[in-house]
This record gives C-alpha cells, structure tokens and sequence, in this order.
C-alpha cells in the first residue's frame, strides 16, 4: 500500500509550484499558469484498480427515477459520440486536440432521470476516488463517458476502461475508472476538494485551490 499522507502531501506540492498566476502563452487556449504537453502525463493516486470491460459496470443512481446499471455491451450499444478538446490538468500541463470516444454524460443522465430537486453529483472511481460536479456541468456536449482517446482504447493508467471527461475544469474532476455517478440535492466536497482544491476548478479563473 502506498504511503498516502506522503503521496498526497506530494501533489498538493506539485500542484503548488509555481501556483502565481501566468501568462497565457501564444496559443489562447492554454489557460494561464499552463503548459502545453504532447505527451498526455499520468498522474493518479497510485492505485491502478484491476478493472477491465469484463468485470466493468457502470451505475448512475441517488435521486433518479430510474437507477441505471450498464455493463460495458449495453455501455457500447448506446449512442457513441467522438469529440475533440483541450485537456488541463491542476499540476500545470495542458494537452489540445485529444479526440475522445465514448458516450455523452447527458445521455446517461437523460436514462437515469434525475429527480427534479437534484443538483449534484459525485463520481465515484474504481480506486475509492470521489470528485463533486453540479449536475450542469454534465450536460454539455463536451463531456464524455470515454473509453478511448487519441484513436485507441484508454490504458487502465489513464483510467480505463472509462474514465469521465469534463474538459472546462480542470482534470482532477474528469474521474478515472469511473464507476458510479450519484445524484444528490446538496454538493459534497470530493477527494481532492476536502483537502484544499477548489471546488470548481475553472482552468481560466486558475481556480486550483479553495483560497485562491
């Protein structure tokens, strides 16, 4: 098991260095304090779980009318979208251009039927990793439940064999190895947001940490 008080300290550290705002480069799509990559970085909390599309499921519950449980053929069977955006991660790189596969987040909502009094999601990981969204920020065209990226299947380092994908924050927020998505009427603080992120993680406002 790895030293987690160690291995946390670390990327808040990493997340850190450097933390005054930037400049934003030639290229305007690159948020201030970024640096673009070509490379698509790994970055996790260690813990790669032994999930495959064999033994994947994906749940989307809490306040909906209709619990929704998909296992990964009816997760392919459902309407499959490619979309193209830019990628900011919080530890300062940015990659453009990463065609993602997979499904809309909306579209699973839209299955699910959120009750009229939610708001709020938390995603849920494979790894025991949570992160908090409104319920908004999954409706976009933009973000997609992926299973592959840059013309090929997500390795399990990068979160497959699906991961979500909200390109407008910052990728802490897109969730690897995504196992669940919860419905609630109140916000509830994730992994990283309970130890001192941001909770809307806004690349453009530099939205890194709770006191920025």
């Amino acid at each position: 098991m790895p030293d987690w008080k160690k291995l946390i300290a670390s990327k808040i550290e990493l997340a850190k260095k450097g933390s005054q705002p930037g400049k934003v480069g030639t290229n305007a799509r690159i948020p201030a304090g970024q640096t673009e990559v070509k490379n698509f970085p790994r970055l996790d909390l260690g813990i790669v779980p032994d999930v495959t599309s064999s033994n994947w499921n994906l749940r989307v519950y809490g306040m909906v009318e209709s619990e929704l449980r998909l296992d990964w053929a009816a997760f392919q069977a459902m309407n499959q979208v490619t979309d193209v955006s830019d990628f900011h991660c919080v530890t300062r790189w940015s990659q453009l251009d990463m065609d993602w596969q997979g499904v809309r987040a909306r579209d699973l909502l839209a299955m699910a039927q959120p009750e009229e009094k939610a708001r709020f999601v938390t995603l849920h990981s494979y790894d025991g990793y949570t992160t908090n969204l409104p319920i908004e920020a999954l409706l976009d065209d933009n973000v997609i439940v992926a299973h592959s990226v840059l013309g090929a299947p997500l390795t399990q380092e990068h979160g497959g064999p699906v991961r979500l994908v909200v390109p407008k924050r910052y990728a802490w927020k897109s969730a690897k190895w995504l196992r669940a998505i919860e419905l609630h009427e109140f916000d509830k603080p994730g992994f990283w947001e309970v130890r001192g992120y941001h909770n809307e993680a806004d690349p453009w406002r530099e939205e890194r940490f709770s006191n920025d």
